[in-house]
């Protein structure tokens, strides 16, 4: 197969042609990020580099020879975490450029296959991407197959199923620490800087781990009512922290129930940290270590922009059995 992805990043097309089993004649790459580019050719040097996807009228190949079209055109538009601009952002215009290209291809070969991501989005902005691709999108989400959740749309031009969910546990991916729940918060570009215990506990991002050697507690259940938290009896998880709300933690002589008033003072007690590198590219079903060419502010922001290679991986599997 011949590929041509667009938004490319740091090649997860690449990654997941390559675990579902398919042999690779040419893989063609549209990227600007500098960054993401060293990580691809690193791992991947024969990819063809294109450069700016709204010069693809430049662009020496073979159209004809194109078997798959690949991209997820920039979201910042269409994100319920941004201003919803849509199709009035420049960077979700972009999304345009690759229907350009998908027509393209189409006049010199019609039996292309082609597939787009997004994020959740209004439906109204939704309808105009199924309405201009001619298909109807599938929504999945990444904890399915991975230890994150991670929502997001695929339009492709074959039947795609849900993938059976692998039962993926958080605290089977971090390497030191414990965690409070069973699947990581979603994980953005922006997660290089760090999260808090506010956007952790009342916003519902930037996953912590947290640190329980400092001061050595015994941890047990807890449940949540009207009035905050509570401790009950029951069965301890395996992470040693019960992914039921909030946290609580005891030694000999305390017993602290982290509530909205005294949480941080506890918690900083405690010790919290983001995740690792590594950590990130388990979430997202990356190889360990294959954004290492780069700084670790880099590798958060590539992989906070990547796929979760495991469901393309289910995705391109789906286009083989249609075929």
């Amino acid at each position: 197969m011949n590929i041509l992805s667009l938004f490319d990043g740091m090649s997860c097309g690449r990654i997941a042609l390559d675990r579902a089993g398919f042999n690779i004649g040419k893989y063609y790459a549209s990227e600007l990020d500098k960054y993401a580019i060293t990580v691809t050719q690193a791992n991947w040097p024969e990819t063809v580099q294109l450069g700016d996807v709204t010069k693809w009228r430049e662009w020496c190949i073979d159209w004809s020879s194109i078997d798959l079209l690949i991209g997820g055109s920039p979201c910042q538009g269409f994100s319920f975490a941004g201003k919803q601009l849509a199709f009035d952002d420049p960077r979700s215009k972009l999304f345009f450029v690759y229907v350009d290209i998908l027509n393209h291809i189409k006049a010199k070969n019609p039996k292309v296959k082609f597939l787009l991501e997004n994020v959740k989005m209004k439906k109204e902005y939704m309808d105009v991407i199924t309405r201009v691709l001619g298909v109807e999108p599938i929504f999945i989400n990444s904890s399915l197959v991975s230890a994150q959740n991670r929502q997001r749309f695929y339009w492709a031009n074959w039947n795609i199923e849900q993938p059976k969910d692998k039962c993926l546990d958080l605290s089977c991916v971090i390497q030191e620490g414990v965690v409070d729940r069973d699947k990581s918060f979603c994980i953005d570009a922006n997660y290089f800087k760090g999260g808090n215990l506010k956007s952790y506990f009342e916003k519902h991002r930037r996953q912590l781990v947290f640190n329980l050697k400092r001061i050595n507690p015994r941890v047990v259940d807890v449940s949540i009512n009207n009035d905050g938290v509570r401790p009950h009896r029951g069965d301890k998880r395996k992470s040693g922290i019960s992914e039921v709300g909030r946290l609580l933690f005891m030694d000999a002589s305390k017993t602290y129930t982290i509530t909205a008033a005294h949480a941080p003072k506890v918690i900083d007690d405690l010790g919290y940290r983001k995740l690792t590198p590594v950590e990130c590219e388990r979430l997202q079903t990356v190889p360990d270590n294959y954004t290492n060419h780069v700084s670790n502010s880099q590798r958060y922001k590539m992989l906070g922009n990547g796929w979760t290679v495991d469901v393309i991986v289910h995705i391109f599997r789906g286009m083989n059995e249609n075929n």
